[in-house]
């Protein structure tokens, strides 16, 4: 792609940086699979195969001397470690019957942002059977239903499997770290949900004039020239949905459908024509809701989709950047977590998914994934550099630092409410904060 100039002044235009590309959404596209009524055990017997053998080697390492069993083989008193996948019982786990009465009643049932309970316990499953979990080292608000591990222990007389300690898969292999000489930023925004009561469109189109140029000063604009690629990380439309009940749409309704699509296609054509952009799906944007989401179609960006810089992406999205492998969510997986389990923040749930070796592991029981057959694509194989989540309620970010490997975790906030993009140094994987708010435009 051609550099894109920018004039400051009587200065020599600015040439924008560029970076070299790679797109890693292989795993997460769904070409040629097809729905012919296949179930969920199949993929829990893929992550389950997947993920024993790097279990394995940490046992035998950490382990020496110690078997391992099938569940079905446990014997009483006998110090053996078991290898599975956990589920957890909850006693205040919503189920269809709860949905069903939501949709009958009258008046609106209430709903809990968080389903932990006291009561809850972890069972350990194998192909040959099932275990309870039992010990002080069983925390069952650490953990959620899908998450493969080691447990090391002895079988009790009552049934139990009282455990010792627990391995998790750990940190994938991570390609090393390239070195960059030069600052360059990729800039990451959520949640600008165009259509909705909360989206101001002169702060985004504010965001829109920084990233191409055309706002600030001298300063500003080199800080701009500098940013390589603009990630949307999901939920850029507020659509209504409960317009599409099955019926003929007056023409009135099919513009309050359209419109806030035509208004994201303006955006990003300009956005477009001035440096590279992925847009990735999220929630409630229009795309399939199960993960993976595929990319959002071109046809609903005519402008954009004009320009090469321009590529609609999974979610998960993962690519790479100078050599800097990024991998990211439009947030659901994390969210889902925050439901059934517990964690001082969000950062902490994408440290844990890293550690599971897994981005999505209450998929397929409380979030909605694609029945695969032959393989999980959520399994991590290898480690990323940079990890984001879109569509949180503030930025946090950590250099998390596990088994030898650096991984910079941020949670993007939503641009509708935050009015912040975040900007990722290359060089150092340092992040910063761009803010932009139209009170002082409005006060003038």
């Amino acid at each position: 792609m051609a550099a894109v100039a920018m004039e400051v002044d009587d200065a020599p235009p600015l040439e924008r940086k560029e970076a070299r590309y790679t797109r890693k959404d292989e795993d997460f596209e769904r070409r040629v699979q097809r729905y012919k009524g296949q179930q969920y055990s199949h993929l829990y017997y893929c992550r389950l195969h997947k993920l024993r053998g790097a279990l394995s080697s940490l046992v035998q390492s950490g382990f020496p001397g110690v078997p391992v069993c099938p569940i079905l083989g446990l014997e009483d008193g006998k110090r053996c470690v078991v290898i599975g996948t956990i589920y957890k019982q909850m006693k205040l786990k919503p189920s269809i019957l709860d949905e069903y009465a939501k949709e009958r009643s009258k008046l609106p049932l209430a709903t809990a942002s968080n389903f932990m309970h006291p009561d809850d316990y972890l069972v350990l499953e194998d192909e040959s059977g099932r275990v309870k979990l039992v010990g002080s080292v069983v925390v069952p608000s650490n953990y959620v239903t899908g998450i493969v591990i080691a447990a090391c222990g002895a079988a009790g007389k009552d049934g139990d499997f009282f455990v010792q300690e627990i391995i998790e898969p750990g940190l994938p292999p991570q390609p090393p770290l390239p070195s960059i000489t030069e600052d360059k930023y990729v800039a990451f925004i959520s949640g600008l949900r165009i259509g909705s009561d909360h989206c101001d469109p002169l702060q985004l189109q504010l965001l829109v004039d920084h990233l191409t140029g055309h706002l600030g000063d001298e300063q500003e604009q080199m800080l701009s020239a500098q940013v390589i690629r603009l990630i949307v990380a999901g939920n850029s439309l507020d659509m209504q949905y409960n317009l599409l009940a099955g019926q003929a749409i007056s023409a009135k309704d099919q513009a309050r459908l359209t419109e806030p699509v035509k208004e994201l296609d303006l955006v990003l054509t300009q956005i477009a024509a001035a440096m590279p952009v992925d847009i990735m799906p999220g929630a409630n944007d229009p795309a399939n809701f199960t993960l993976p989401q595929q990319s959002l179609h071109k046809c609903l960006f005519p402008g954009a989709s004009a320009y090469c810089t321009f590529l609609p992406a999974t979610n998960p999205h993962r690519f790479e950047l100078d050599g800097i492998e990024f991998l990211g969510t439009s947030g659901q997986n994390v969210d889902d977590l925050d439901k059934y389990s517990e964690a001082k923040d969000v950062l902490e749930l994408m440290e844990r998914t890293l550690r599971w070796r897994h981005i999505a592991p209450t998929a397929p029981d409380t979030l909605g994934c694609y029945p695969y057959t032959d393989k999980d694509p959520f399994v991590l194989d290898r480690c990323p550099h940079v990890y984001f989540c879109g569509n949180q309620r503030s930025c946090m970010s950590r250099l998390l630092t596990v088994e030898g490997k650096s991984v910079r975790a941020i949670s993007i906030p939503r641009f509708c409410d935050s009015g912040t993009a975040v900007l990722v140094n290359l060089r150092t994987l340092d992040y910063h904060l761009l803010t932009l708010s139209t009170s002082a435009l409005l006060d003038a």
